[in-house]
C-alpha cells in the first residue's frame, strides 16, 4: 500500500528536479513546441512511474486504471486515459533517466553485481521491415538468443539498489562498459558477473583499480582469483 506521505515525498523531490531540469535545458533541447500543454505535468507522470515500482502491482495497466485513477485521484486529479498516459510517458524519458542517474543511485557496499538484458525493438521476424530506430538499433545475442534492439547494462549492490546503468546498441560486448571509467566510478570491492564477463585482460585492469571481478569459469580454465 502506498501511503500519502510516500506520494508527497516522492512528488516533491521529482517536482523540484523537473523545475531545475527544464530551467537548465530549455535553451538547447531541440523539438517542436506542443500546440497545447499536456493535462498532466512531467512531475506527475514521473511520480506515477516511480510509485509503480513500490506499489506491488506487476501489470502497469492494472496499476494505473484500478489504483491510480480510483484511489489516488486526490493526489493526481487530472489523470488522462491509459493510452494517452503511455504516449506522455515517452516524452519524459530524458528527465526520468537523468533523475534516476542523479537522485536514485544507491551506495556501493563492496559487493556488487553486473549484468545486461536486451531491450527488443521488435520481433525477429519483423527486423527487415522495422523502421523504428533504423540505423541506431543493432542485432545482438543474449542468453535467450538473437534479438534486434539495445542492451541495458546494470550494476546493483547486495541490497538490490542501482549503482549505475548504461544503454548501448544490441551488438556491444557485455565487457565493454566495464572498460569505461565513468561506469565504474563508484564501484569498489568485489564485482560479480556471469561467464559473459570472462576476460583475463579485463580482470587485470579492474584488479589494479581495486575491483575484484568474480565470474564463473569454463571447463579446463585456470581460476584467476587463485
Amino acid at each position: 500500500m502506498i501511503t500519502y506521505h510516500k506520494v508527497t515525498d516522492i512528488f516533491c523531490i521529482v517536482d523540484e528536479f523537473c523545475k531545475n531540469f527544464e530551467k537548465n535545458t530549455k535553451t538547447f533541447i531541440i523539438g517542436k513546441a506542443s500546440r497545447r500543454p499536456a493535462t498532466m505535468s512531467n512531475s506527475e507522470i514521473i511520480s506515477i512511474l516511480l510509485l509503480f515500482q513500490i506499489s506491488g502491482f506487476k501489470c502497469f495497466k492494472h496499476y494505473y486504471i484500478f489504483y491510480v485513477q480510483r484511489h489516488m485521484n486526490k493526489d493526481f486529479p487530472k489523470t488522462v486515459s491509459y493510452n494517452r498516459f503511455v504516449e506522455l510517458s515517452q516524452t519524459v524519458i530524458m528527465p526520468l533517466t537523468m533523475f534516476l542517474k542523479t537522485c536514485c543511485s544507491g551506495s556501493c557496499t563492496g559487493i556488487s553485481f553486473v549484468d545486461s538484458t536486451p531491450i527488443r525493438v521488435c520481433k525477429n521476424k519483423r527486423i527487415k521491415a522495422n523502421k523504428v530506430f533504423k540505423g541506431t538499433a543493432e542485432i545482438g545475442k543474449s542468453t535467450m538468443g538473437w534479438f534486434y534492439g539495445f542492451k541495458l547494462h546494470l550494476i546493483i549492490n547486495d541490497r538490490g539498489k542501482i549503482l549505475n546503468f548504461l544503454i548501448s546498441q544490441g551488438d556491444m560486448d557485455d565487457r565493454e562498459p566495464l572498460k569505461k571509467e565513468s561506469f565504474l566510478k563508484k564501484i569498489f570491492g568485489k564485482l560479480f558477473g556471469d561467464k559473459g564477463y570472462i576476460s583475463k585482460q579485463l580482470f587485470e585492469i579492474l584488479f589494479i583499480d581495486g575491483i575484484h571481478l568474480v565470474t564463473g569459469i569454463r571447463n579446463k580454465m585456470k581460476n584467476s582469483l587463485m
